[in-house]
């Protein structure tokens, strides 16, 4: 079950994801840099484990990513919401750079301490999952406070907005600051690099595109892709799969 979050929280939360299923086989998912940061509340959940056999944490923080990950889950229930946020509101709501987080697996309570003890208990008790999507919406408006500096906020969302075709110099002369400032403050508060970025933007874009029927080759064209072959090296190093196999999913 989907559910948008209260307007006023539109530059912070994108999205929630209500999960409720029993899994009776071991099953294998991947995680693709999409630039969204997902903070994860369960109330029931089975096993999950990376490739190298690491557990992750129940109720966790995917940060930003460069790589795809890939994790098993084993037999069990899985029950709980996925929050989906922007850098913006991840920056807000855990109060730090968030290359601290980037291409990892945090535990929500690391990040949140005795408040995400309770709002997984809040959530848990709530009767329904539309008291639930409200209690995050109050929750969340109540503890998102200061945002990303401007300069850095404006580039992440040019950078989205035109999917990644921004020169990254003329980006900074936009802004004010030298390429190599900007480049530094963005990385401290977003994570990644400001090439990095461009380029999820741009796979974003790619793989929106791929739901539907466009050639391959039209796509790697319209978003910025030097040719075909090029979609496909840049597609396969960032999410693990060639276009063709991620199309094959929808």
């Amino acid at each position: 079950m989907f559910a948008s979050p209260h307007p006023r929280l539109a530059a912070h939360v994108l999205s929630y994801t209500a999960q409720d299923y029993r899994q009776h086989e071991r099953r294998v998912w991947r995680t693709t840099p999409l630039g969204v940061l997902t903070l994860s509340v369960d109330f029931e959940s089975p096993v999950r484990r990376l490739e190298s056999g690491v557990v992750l944490p129940a109720s966790a923080v995917i940060g930003l990513r460069d790589r795809p990950m890939v994790a098993e889950e084993l037999p069990g229930r899985s029950r709980g919401i996925s929050v989906g946020l922007t850098p913006l509101g991840a920056y807000a709501l855990f109060g730090l750079p968030l290359r601290e987080i980037a291409n990892s697996v945090v535990s929500v309570t690391d990040l949140l301490g005795a408040r995400g003890r309770r709002l997984t208990e809040e959530l848990a008790e709530a009767r329904g999952w539309a008291a639930r999507f409200r209690l995050l919406d109050e929750r969340l408006g109540a503890w998102l406070g200061a945002g990303l500096d401007a300069p850095v906020l404006g580039a992440w969302q040019r950078l989205q907005h035109t999917g990644g075709r921004v020169r990254i110099d003329r980006l900074a002369g936009e802004i004010g600051w030298t390429r190599q400032h900007l480049n530094r403050r963005f990385r401290e508060q977003i994570g990644l690099g400001l090439k990095t970025a461009g380029r999820i933007a741009r796979l974003s874009r790619a793989a929106v595109l791929m739901t539907g029927p466009r050639p391959l080759a039209e796509i790697a064209a319209v978003t910025g892709y030097a040719d075909q072959a090029h979609l496909n090296r840049d597609f396969r190093a960032l999410t693990g799969c060639t276009p063709t196999e991620y199309r094959r999913k929808w």
